[in-house]
């Protein structure tokens, strides 16, 4: 009888408890598995549909790892499930962490958007030279979080995202042409004629000023100690500087070997003598 008693007994706790758990937990698994498997299939879906969509690649990265982690969390919370935990107070508590994070890295959030939205728009790409966050370089890397740009003298400023994209941006390179804009003074006893003429002829000898738009040379101000010519002429972008200073010294120069005088400000100061 003891033998027979033991046999039901463990025959029940089977019954009752081992094979219920048992399906459970192949079924979870079975969950856990397939579910990873169509995870991974739709993240890779959705980014070929962002690539035949030509988002940036950056994008595409991030984007697919947001899907891959939320689907995955709905992949647990399933399993889970299938093996009677109660999941409800999971959600619930998953929540209040999240929001509790989110108001942690509130600032890291603002520039992980921001950085969504520059990739998305594009207001400038790597090798643009920008002013931007109170910081004028070349861009060197477009990140999630950062911007890297490199200066003039060779420095590397990382600036967050938040601080571009809540200001202005001025981006130097996206046109193919610029206008270059100077000016320069000659004294009132100078022959202003003979000194537009100079130049002139000198924007003209330089191939890389275009004629199309032409040039502009007019008087622009007659200012305290000088007559102020406003010269803009218009070459490709990428032969600003080079223009801006070449320019500036053949007028100079020019200027000199023709005797007209660039004067700088000056007062005269008249003191009568006391009888």
């Amino acid at each position: 009888m003891p033998e027979e008693l033991n046999n039901i007994d463990i025959q029940q706790l089977i019954e009752a408890y081992v094979l219920p758990w048992g399906i459970n937990i192949v079924m979870a698994i079975a969950i856990f598995i397939v579910g990873k498997f169509v995870v991974n299939l739709l993240v890779n879906l959705a980014k070929k549909l962002m690539e035949k969509a030509k988002v940036d690649n950056i994008l595409i990265n991030f984007i697919g790892s947001i899907i891959k982690t939320v689907l995955l969390l709905f992949v647990v919370v399933a399993a889970l499930d299938q093996l009677g935990v109660d999941t409800t107070s999971m959600i619930a508590l998953i929540g209040a962490a999240g929001l509790a994070i989110g108001l942690a890295l509130q600032g890291t959030l603002q520039n992980l958007a921001s950085g969504v939205m520059l990739i998305i728009f594009r207001p400038f790409k790597d090798g643009d030279f920008v002013e931007a966050g109170g910081v004028s370089g070349v861009v060197e890397e477009i990140g999630i979080f950062s911007i890297t740009m490199r200066t003039g003298d060779n420095r590397e400023i990382i600036i967050p995202n938040g601080a571009v994209y809540g200001g202005t941006i001025t981006n130097n390179s996206r046109r193919a042409t610029r206008r270059v804009d100077m000016v320069f003074g000659i004294g009132y006893d100078d022959d202003l004629l003979q000194a537009k003429e100079i130049i002139n002829r000198i924007l003209s000898e330089d191939s890389r000023v275009l004629a199309d738009p032409a040039p502009t040379v007019a008087v622009g101000e007659l200012a305290d100690s000088s007559v102020n010519f406003n010269v803009r002429p218009w070459c490709a972008t990428a032969d600003y500087w080079g223009v801006y200073g070449d320019i500036h010294e053949k007028i100079k120069l020019t200027f000199d070997a023709e005797g007209i005088s660039i004067p700088y400000p000056q007062m005269d100061i008249h003191q009568d003598k006391a009888a």
